[in-house]
């Protein structure tokens, strides 16, 4: 069996998505761990809820698999899979908490975003995602934090949501790291800078990732 090492998982995504999955696997797991925190202290509770978090991603992830539009970075469905060199970190244009991916393959330029408060070891403020009129994980959210990273004077390139895209990959820094990810894809088109493309005919795609984790 293979082990991930998870710095992403979208816990909003995940508790949208596992009711339509799996109908019965909410109400089973409350009870299993409500049984259980009777007779753990709180380290283990922790513990335990770590758990139920990746267990109840990977009951998402193999529905997806078996039974979803999953496609690649290069052709993607509704949802895509990827294994990329990517640089990312975290993003605050306009005090919006995101974290950011950005990568690409021979044919595709592609970003991932995603609320800060979803990286592991990541403290969660829930007062300041409540403050931001769309969560950063969703496109009308995501696009206006990367619009804020715009240089002042820079024209505007149509359609402007595939620039900020292509202008948050060019403005990453960092070291890459090769991580796996499966994401919702949220906009694919070509590229608004064929002229800084390294390939002709590159596409921008942007996705809202379920998770990413370390490759091996």
């Amino acid at each position: 069996m293979s082990v991930r090492y998870y710095v992403y998982i979208s816990d909003a995504k995940v508790d949208m998505l596992l009711p339509q999955v799996d109908a019965g696997f909410s109400r089973r797991r409350t009870t299993e761990v409500g049984f259980s925190l009777k007779f753990v202290n709180a380290r283990h509770s922790v513990e335990a809820e770590a758990s139920d978090r990746v267990t109840r991603l990977e009951r998402v992830v193999r529905h997806l698999d078996d039974f979803g539009d999953v496609g690649t970075v290069d052709e993607p469905g509704q949802y895509f899979r990827g294994r990329l060199l990517m640089r990312w970190g975290p993003l605050s244009p306009g005090g919006t908490p995101l974290v950011y991916f950005g990568g690409h393959t021979e044919h595709t330029i592609v970003g991932l975003g995603g609320a800060r408060g979803h990286v592991f070891g990541t403290p969660t403020s829930a007062s300041a995602e409540q403050d931001q009129a769309f969560a950063p994980s969703t496109m009308p959210g995501m696009l206006a934090a990367l619009a804020a990273l715009g240089t002042p004077g820079e024209e505007a390139v149509s359609p402007e949501a595939l620039a900020s895209v292509h202008r948050a990959n060019r403005m990453m820094r960092g070291t890459d790291q090769e991580v796996e990810f499966l994401a919702k894809r949220l906009l694919h088109g070509p590229s608004p800078y064929p002229e800084l493309d390294a390939h002709h005919g590159m596409t921008v795609l942007l996705g809202s990732p379920l998770f990413v984790a370390l490759a091996d």
